[in-house]
This record gives C-alpha cells, sequence and structure tokens, in this order.
C-alpha cells in the first residue's frame, strides 16, 4: 500500500504527460525511434490534476505523438486504462504482454458503474474483451508479446529477451516504410478504431 501510494497508484499527473512529450519532441528532432511502456489504470482522477489542465495536456500529447516522423512503438506491461494509457500510446505499433489488459475502463470501475458493484468484475472484464488475444483480434492491438507459464515475473531474463527481440523485429519493419506513409498509416490506425457499423 505505501508503495502504491508512494506510485500515486501508477496514474501520471498532468505534469507526467507534459514531460513525456517533452522527451519525445526531443527525440524526433534527432530521430531517434520511440518507445513506451504502458502500466497505469489511468491518468490521475483528483481534483488537483483537474485543475492543472490533465485532459489538455493528454490532448496536447494525442495531437503532437499523431504528427512526429520517427517509427513509435507502445508496449503494454501491465494494465492500460483510459486516456492516461492512450496518452503516451499513439504510436504505429501498439504491442500487449500477453497477460496484460488495454481497455477504456477498468472492470472494476466499469462493474461499478453498469452493475453497481466492484464484485462484478469478472462480468465486466469477460463483456469489455479487454485480454491480450481478444485485443489482438479485434485490431485493437498489432501484437502479443508471450510471456512464461505463469506470467512474466516467473522469468526477467526469458521475458526481457522476447520483448527486446519483438522490439527490433518490429522497429526494422517501421523503419522500412517511408515517414510519410508511417504518418499516415498511425493516423488511420487510430480513426479505425471504435469504428461504428449500422444495424442493417
Amino acid at each position: 500500500t505505501k508503495e502504491n501510494i508512494m506510485r500515486n497508484f501508477g496514474c501520471a499527473h498532468p505534469e507526467g504527460y507534459r514531460k513525456a512529450i517533452r522527451l519525445m519532441g526531443l527525440a524526433n528532432r534527432f530521430g531517434l525511434p520511440i518507445i513506451t511502456l504502458i502500466d497505469t489504470a489511468g491518468a490521475y482522477p483528483g481534483v488537483a490534476a483537474e485543475e492543472r489542465h490533465i485532459a489538455k495536456a493528454i490532448a496536447i500529447n494525442l495531437r503532437e505523438m499523431s504528427l512526429f516522423s520517427v517509427p513509435m512503438i507502445a508496449l503494454v506491461i501491465g494494465e492500460g486504462g483510459s486516456g492516461g494509457a492512450l496518452g503516451i500510446g499513439v504510436c504505429d505499433r501498439v504491442l500487449i504482454m500477453e497477460n496484460a489488459y488495454y481497455s477504456v475502463i477498468s472492470p472494476e470501475g466499469c462493474a461499478s458503474i453498469l452493475w453497481k458493484d466492484r464484485s462484478a468484475a469478472p462480468q465486466a472484464a469477460e463483456a469489455l474483451k479487454i485480454t491480450a488475444h481478444d485485443l489482438l483480434e479485434l485490431g485493437l492491438v498489432d501484437g502479443v508479446v508471450p510471456e512464461p507459464l505463469g506470467g512474466a515475473h516467473h522469468d526477467y531474463e526469458a521475458v526481457t529477451a522476447t520483448v527486446k527481440d519483438t522490439l527490433i523485429r518490429k522497429l526494422k519493419e517501421l523503419q522500412a516504410i517511408d515517414p510519410e506513409e508511417r504518418l499516415k498509416q498511425r493516423y488511420q490506425k487510430f480513426r479505425n478504431i471504435g469504428e461504428f457499423i449500422e444495424n442493417p
């Protein structure tokens, strides 16, 4: 609990998003590829964050990341929740660890809104289709990074090697694409999320 409190339960403040975009802008200026690691349930939802314009900070990140010309890869390593994750996740390729999740809301948050009961989180998780393989099937992520039986924490060295190989392979693929074409593909990738299909 102490560590969770110290780390703000993994929720970034507006300053965190401003720092991230400043560093990404620097990488873009020097032609360096950008890799982000996502592990957050969302942006910090407190009054203080609203007072310091967290929505604007995330919106600026979305806009700027969509315009960077260098190859960009996001890897969801744990939780990938809501705008907090998207604020550092507008990339050419979005990858996810096998046991991670990526969603507009946490299962607990969804359960408390729809079922008025946080204990319905497993039911909410099933409805949200937030698992790595569901997300790959729906086209919301571009690849799943396998983990050892029981999770990544059972073999750090093997997971690190797998992540490294995956990132290098994806980076080579992206570097082979013309920057203008890469930008068009990135834009289209995020425009296609949540595509509405009318009932016949």
